[in-house]
């Protein structure tokens, strides 16, 4: 059976916990997973709450209009989903392939529960990863002249084939504000830096000229100013005076493959709330 799923965010009040548990149990619901988290310093509530179907008195489409009047109560910010939906996420990715060969073998072994249908790139070089997964490949050449124009195909073509949600694997493209603005919380991106650190183009080189002891890799939503949305998961790697750049590239891009699947699964997973350009990512 398939289970519903609710995120929810508003001011911190008594009573919510229970009243949202009683309209589930009310409603004949068994609740799976539950979990919440209040910021104190913005005296914000966060659930995350998960319920099987099966037995549940309230027809799958009229929940969540059901589920309003609750809602109201409490001025929430809130997201319903079910675990039966299966997202199509499109790829985009320029001339490094580790993070999309990654992704893609994790999707054929059934690590990530989505539809990939498209990738989209800036160069040619990957049509050939696409083709031997049977894979939609589309080249978009990017350069000042034609960016927004590029952009607006690329935009409706994510609309036509149904996108839910945008991964950059590498994709080395500036995202426009326009673009980004139309896809808010749905564009995961890998930055291989340990933000705030090392921001922009080839944070690798700014890490070995620096001499740092250790090197990370963060995966974020995009937001107009680069790379400076809210962060969702990020993971380091100790590294020495021994160690030359290419090791700390080779070293940062294990850390990128299992950052970004973390992230993604995450999102696929609905555990991610965000807020004040941060993250709630429940367990």
């Amino acid at each position: 059976m398939h289970n519903a799923i609710l995120l929810i965010s508003c001011s911190d009040k008594k009573g919510i916990t229970a009243k949202v548990s009683n309209f589930i149990y009310s409603n004949g619901g068994n609740i799976e997973h539950a979990d919440q988290h209040i910021d104190a310093e913005s005296n914000t509530f966060f659930m995350r709450i998960e319920w099987a179907l099966k037995d549940f008195s309230i027809e799958k489409d009229m929940i969540a209009e059901k589920f309003k009047v609750l809602a109201s109560e409490f001025s929430m910010n809130w997201d319903l989903c079910f675990s039966d939906e299966v997202p199509r996420l499109a790829l985009f990715v320029s001339k490094y392939v580790h993070c999309l060969y990654d992704l893609l073998l994790r999707h054929k072994a059934g690590q990530l529960k989505c539809e990939i249908p498209l990738i989209i790139s800036n160069h040619p070089g990957t049509k050939s990863i696409a083709d031997n997964f049977s894979i939609k490949f589309i080249e978009f050449p990017i350069d000042a002249d034609n960016k927004f124009v590029q952009e607006q195909k690329e935009i409706n073509l994510l609309k036509k084939e149904n996108i839910d949600l945008l991964i950059l694997a590498r994709y080395t493209q500036v995202l426009s504000a326009n673009f980004v603005n139309q896809f808010p919380n749905r564009i995961i991106n890998i930055h291989h830096s340990f933000l705030p650190a090392f921001i922009g183009k080839n944070p690798y080189q700014q890490a070995y000229r620096k001499g740092v002891k250790i090197i990370g890799a963060t995966s974020h939503y995009v937001t107009e100013e680069l790379d400076a949305g809210p962060i969702i998961e990020q993971d380091t790697v100790r590294v020495s005076h021994r160690d030359s750049l290419s090791d700390l590239v080779r070293k940062g891009e294990d850390l990128e493959k299992a950052v970004l699947n973390r992230a993604i699964r995450w999102h696929l997973e609905k555990k991610i709330l965000t807020y004040n350009n941060k993250t709630v990512v429940f367990d």
